[in-house]
């Protein structure tokens, strides 16, 4: 994407199910769990680079002794700098007594993270501020073992205002009003009532408080607690959670909006957000990998058990297909196929854009993220030609020429590497004009590949957002080689909602899709169409959000969107370009087309998978009228 948006979340949390020894004399290692954990987190760095954050539980530690360690980071590569510091203490150990490195005794003594349960979390903020104190994992302490929880995930919850009520009401001082916070304290609320419950009934027995304890983290019903801790989230999630004492969760959304998928053997059990960092990091196949159901939660007990069960029924299937687009690696099988579908399927119109002159077209793709799709662009091209040359060489008849033959076989769809992403540069300068000439150099092009005048450009991104970087580089740059024409290719359609569930895509004004529809409202004297609609909005605020519509869709609705593309055209072209542009964009039918499974398409079409989705683009909407800089939720 040219286009800079911060991506969602990720998680990765292990259980490892055989005592420390057996690691060590399997694989050399007391520290093959942390190890792994460095590995899952460093082949999900692409979800999120503000901040990350790991924990780790040791099990069976006596009194007195720690069990809980937590190092989160907010340095430029925080997750090496998070491993950094866990190896400088292993090495500190190593050097004052080598053998201790390989003593599990002493080193779950004496050392941090060298238990058994580990959770890492990769942090994009969503919003503003960044501090080590917001990253993930949450801890919440308590001196009874099974009260402690850590809670790390990739989430945002759209009614957090309603939860925090909830809190106050059960007579909780939350620190602070946030998802994380009141996500964090609705479990520990249950957690602690869980607790409650428990010890009076095994205290009702006569059983010694000692053994109480013991009867409690072995009974303790994580699908309870979860049950009545997320019945009114309204949101999607990917929730992960330890227990003090052992026990572990990882809960997914009832529409499946935020992903997860899992792994179990005899050694270990591992969930990650990534289905391709779980095969990387443990040699497995596809195959070997579960995806966790919506509304389900993986629990691992203390003991080592693995059971996935029923929290929250799920609702209709609503993945998140940008996901497929352009938030997760690319290296997932079934992402990839997706992606070159996406490129394949936008060919019939990016034929029609260049009136079908292959022989005087050049393809090539922004990088990084598109290139698959662009793989998929030329296959389609492809297949266009060879049933183009087929109906050719029959229209020769039965003694064609063998020169008239090759002659059809050489057509090629022409690519060329066109566009080359440098290092995003840096400056102290203030003057706008030197710091967007600038900026107008994040992209290079590659000289020699196009005949001026003659020859159009087409260049596919994966989506486009707001257009900037297209407006204020790549058009330019582009430019400089003399196309006769310049096509713009989204494998997305149009982004025209916001997203409330964990991306940071909040605000209407600045996708340019909106700003497109608008200009269009306003130069066919169709303003009233902006009044009615925020007339309607503020009439919703007041309402459940059960009863709220998405009244922003009738912004849309006057326009085709072959309209709206036109006029993003126009918004984005740079003045002083001499070749005209054109921008095509992925229709809404061949994305489901592509990405079947995942019809989580709201970005798009404004078809929320939550209640609470209705009620954010409605106050996005308010937001962008009243020129308020601030979120919907």
């Amino acid at each position: 994407m040219s286009d800079s948006i911060q991506h969602e979340c990720g998680i990765a949390l292990i259980r490892l199910k055989k005592p420390i020894q057996y690691y060590i004399d399997n694989y050399g290692s007391a520290f093959y769990g942390v190890n792994k954990l460095h590995l899952l987190m460093e082949k999900q760095h692409n979800r999120g680079q503000d901040g990350a954050g790991v924990a780790n539980i040791k099990l069976g530690m006596k009194p007195g002794e720690r069990y809980i360690s937590r190092v989160r980071s907010i340095q430029k590569a925080p997750i090496q700098d998070i491993f950094d510091q866990i190896n400088s203490k292993f090495k500190a150990l190593y050097a004052a007594n080598p053998d201790s490195i390989q003593d599990v005794d002493f080193l779950k003594r004496n050392a941090g993270f060298t238990g058994e349960l580990f959770l890492g979390h990769l942090r994009y903020g969503t919003f503003g501020r960044n501090s080590k104190e917001s990253c993930h994992p949450f801890l919440r302490q308590n001196n009874w073992i099974t009260r402690n929880l850590v809670v790390a995930g990739n989430f945002n919850l759209t009614n957090v205002d309603e939860l925090f009520d909830v809190l106050l009401k059960v007579g909780q001082h939350p620190k602070e009003k946030s998802d994380t916070v009141t996500v964090l304290e609705k479990i520990g609320h249950f957690l602690d009532v869980e607790n409650d419950e428990l010890y009076k009934n095994f205290k009702s027995e006569g059983i010694s408080n000692n053994e109480v304890y013991a009867r409690i983290s072995d009974e303790i019903g994580i699908e309870k607690i979860l049950k009545k801790a997320s019945e009114d989230w309204d949101g999607g999630y990917t929730m992960a959670g330890l227990l003090g004492h052992g026990d572990a969760f990882v809960l997914r959304d009832p529409s499946g909006i935020r992903p997860a998928f899992w792994f179990e053997n005899d050694e270990v059990c591992v969930v990650a957000s990534e289905r391709p960092a779980l095969q990387t990091a443990f040699n497995i196949q596809v195959e070997e990998v579960n995806e966790l159901t919506p509304g389900h939660a993986l629990i691992i007990k203390k003991d080592g058990s693995v059971k996935e069960t029923l929290i929250n029924e799920p609702n209709e299937p609503r993945k998140c297909s940008f996901e497929r687009i352009y938030f997760s690696r690319g290296s997932d099988k079934d992402i990839y196929t997706e992606r070159k579908a996406l490129g394949k399927l936008i060919v019939p119109p990016v034929l029609e854009t260049i009136s079908h002159d292959l022989d005087n077209t050049v393809f090539s793709f922004i990088p990084n993220t598109a290139e698959i799709s662009f793989y998929g662009l030329i296959k389609g091209l492809d297949q266009h030609l060879n049933e183009k040359k087929i109906a050719q060489i029959k229209a020769l008849g039965a003694n064609p020429a063998e020169e008239e033959i090759q002659k059809i076989i050489r057509q090629r769809a022409r690519i060329e590497k066109i566009a080359i992403k440098d290092a995003k540069l840096r400056t102290f300068i203030t003057q706008d004009d030197s710091r967007d000439d600038l900026v107008s150099h994040i992209y290079d092009i590659t000289y020699g590949g196009i005949r001026a005048n003659q020859d159009n450009l087409v260049v596919i991104d994966d989506s486009i957002v707001r257009g900037t970087t297209l407006r204020k580089s790549i058009f330019k740059i582009l430019d400089r080689l003399k196309p006769k024409k310049i096509v713009i290719v989204s494998s997305a359609p149009q982004i025209r909602y916001p997203d409330c569930y964990g991306i940071d895509m909040a605000k209407l004004g600045d996708f340019i899709a909106f700003n497109a529809a608008i200009a269009l409202l306003k130069e066919r004297r169709m303003e009233q169409v902006i009044e009615d609609v925020y007339t309607k909005c503020l009439g919703q605020m007041d309402l459940p959000k059960e009863e709220v519509v998405n009244f922003v869709k009738e912004i849309y609705s006057p326009f085709k969107p072959e309209e709206i593309s036109a006029k993003i055209s126009e918004l984005l072209t740079p003045k002083n370009m001499k070749a005209p542009v054109d921008i095509v964009f992925q229709s809404i039918e061949n994305l489901h087309e592509a990405c079947p499974n995942n019809l989580g398409d709201w970005y798009f079409t404004g078809n929320y998978p939550t209640p609470g989705g209705n009620k954010v683009v409605n106050k996005a909407f308010i937001n962008w009228k009243e020129d308020r800089n601030e979120r919907a939720y």
